[in-house]
């Protein structure tokens, strides 16, 4: 018998568990250790900042789900992995040991790399997390009482800007049905060199597509930017031109904003030599395996991805969702051959599939493979993205709680569409 860990239950997490447990053998155990009790569909984060949706409404208890498969699970944070004894240490001083382990934690959020940025003693709210989402629409309330300027966007080192698009054309949509968008001036900030790059250098038309939606909404933007310091009121932004040097400084009134981080590993696995990269991210071989540590894998936002660029202010290369269940897939067909005595052979796609929603419509993106050159890269935009997000949200929390990882119909859309999860 193996024991088979899952360190994390997010949305790369939990798919993992239920993947693996399906090729592991029936004898071998496999565990979940996330540091909450629920699972949030972070993707919805943006809905529940503005009133859209409540935190119930996205989240699932783990427990009686993951049970039903016969996957166990401890609600309590890691703080220390030892690999060389295949051990992680627990927030309640307990000690868990495995044969195997999957990575799935996801990021930590480096609020503290920028004076003034964040939720927590800082003056910028955050859709990273559900609580952080509940936190940003409880100040948005408030702050339609005496509306203001809006700030949103992305900051230098951050690798997820799609979110910082969605929540911006969300929080337009809801303004205007409130209808005091009149009286809110919205600037949206950004570490990428040009509007629609996204981590990704683009994909298909994204800079027209996005930059037509700001110019149509009337959101100015300010691209290459580096914020210095966030204050009460406002931030202070540096604007580089293509070679990296000043080209003009900011003072951007913000009554409210929200600025994406940048992410690092989470501190219990940071700092271990052969395992992580200087950011504290998996660093993993084209099976999701960790070379130094073959009995680790890894999927989602913790793997390390070396940036496209170079880029005047860093940034970072995003994780779909598509993309990580791409991982997960290679890695569950990976540790069940490793069981069976075989050598892995399976190698995730890192395809791409992604809905960003504008509150009434929205822009939608194939990239196959996501990391550039590709052999299919397109964008469109409508209505129909909208409608298509949520179908999502209901569909993938239906999966987490039936555990039910890729149903027939699920498989027939994706062949329609020509993604694929394995390399062939």
């Amino acid at each position: 018998m193996a024991h088979i860990v899952v360190l994390g239950g997010g949305l790369g997490g939990v798919v993992m568990a239920y993947e693996v447990r399906a090729t592991a053998r029936k004898e071998d155990k496999v565990t979940v250790i996330s540091d909450k009790p629920s699972f949030d569909f972070t993707p919805s984060n943006p809905w529940v900042a503005v009133g859209w949706r409540t935190p119930e409404q996205i989240s699932v208890e783990l427990e009686k789900p993951l049970a039903k498969k016969n996957i166990d699970f401890i609600p309590v944070a890691a703080t220390k992995l030892r690999p060389e004894t295949n051990a992680i240490e627990l927030a309640d001083g307990r000690t868990v040991n495995y044969d195997y382990l999957i990575i799935a934690t996801g990021p930590e959020l480096a609020f503290d790399e920028i004076e003034g940025l964040g939720p927590h003693g800082g003056h910028t709210h955050s859709i990273c997390t559900t609580p952080h989402a509940k936190s940003a629409h409880a100040a948005f309330e408030a702050f339609v009482k005496n509306p203001g300027p809006i700030v949103v966007g992305a900051v230098q080192g951050a690798s997820c800007f799609g979110p910082a698009y969605e929540f911006a054309f969300i929080l337009d949509a809801e303004l205007r049905k409130r209808k005091i968008r009149d009286k809110v001036p919205m600037t949206f900030i950004t570490s990428e060199p040009y509007i629609g790059h996204l981590g990704l250098d683009g994909v298909g038309d994204t800079k027209s597509l996005l930059e037509s939606q700001l110019r149509d909404h009337h959101i100015k933007w300010i691209t290459n930017a580096k914020i210095k310091n966030v204050s009460a009121d406002k931030m202070h932004v540096e604007e580089l031109d293509e070679n990296g040097s000043l080209k003009k400084e900011h003072e951007v009134a913000a009554s409210y904003s929200m600025l994406l981080p940048a992410f690092r590993g989470i501190p219990a696995v940071r700092d271990i030599e052969g395992l992580v990269n200087p950011r504290g991210f998996i660093i993993v071989d084209k099976n999701q395996r960790n070379p130094t540590f073959k009995n680790i894998f890894s999927v989602g936002v913790c793997v390390a991805i070396p940036p496209i660029g170079p880029t005047p202010v860093p940034v970072g290369v995003p994780k779909t969702g598509f993309m990580i269940e791409s991982m997960t897939a290679a890695t569950a067909g990976n540790i069940g051959e490793i069981l069976n005595g075989a050598e892995p052979t399976h190698e995730a796609t890192w395809n791409a599939m992604c809905l960003a929603d504008f509150g009434d419509g929205g822009v939608a993106f194939v990239a196959m493979p996501q990391i550039p050159p590709r052999n299919v890269n397109w964008a469109a935009e409508g209505r129909w993205v909208h409608l298509a997000k949520v179908a999502f949200e209901k569909y993938f929390l239906g999966k987490v709680k039936s555990g039910k990882t890729e149903p027939y119909y699920e498989k027939a859309v994706l062949k329609l569409l020509g993604l694929e999860k394995l390399k062939t």
